[in-house]
């Protein structure tokens, strides 16, 4: 079980380490089990390879919802 603590440290690190990449149009916390991890949102799936299975001992989740664009 990650504490919400832990898992804001580990976002803001992997928040830093994909902030050049195109395909990830968003990075936050999601409860999972009883704890939480850092989800990430991807433009396209084949960024998935370039996002670690976990920061710090955090788990990284992913999720492919396509191109954000403004309304």
């Amino acid at each position: 079980m990650t504490d919400r603590a832990s898992a804001r440290a580990a976002k803001s690190a992997l928040s830093q380490r994909l902030a050049a990449d195109p395909d990830v149009v968003g990075v936050g916390l999601a409860r999972r089990d009883s704890g939480y991890v850092v989800k990430v949102d991807l433009a396209d799936a084949h960024a998935v390879a370039r996002v670690p299975g976990d920061v710090d001992g955090v788990r990284v989740v992913t999720e492919v919802i396509g191109v954000v664009r403004p309304l």
